[in-house]
């Protein structure tokens, strides 16, 4: 399986600490997402989205909310 999606955004960042600066939190949150000890709250995954530049989705970040990322018109569902 693939890397979880928290991992990616932290490596796009750089750190855990990198990334929690850019979203503006205390990186002890950003920790223990990475942890699995608590879930992306949806109020972050947009930020994150937009620090990691597009590399982390909302939709990656939480299918259960967000729902499946949308596909491009013409591209193969």
């Amino acid at each position: 399986m693939d890397k979880q999606p928290i991992l990616q955004a932290i490596q796009a960042a750089g750190t855990q600490t990198s990334l929690a600066t850019a979203i503006g939190i205390h990186p002890t949150f950003v920790s223990q997402w990475a942890k699995n000890r608590r879930p992306v709250p949806a109020k972050w995954c947009i930020p994150i989205e937009e620090a990691t530049a597009g590399a982390v989705t909302r939709y990656d970040l939480r299918p259960d909310i967000f729902g499946p990322a949308p596909t491009k018109e013409g591209e193969a569902a």
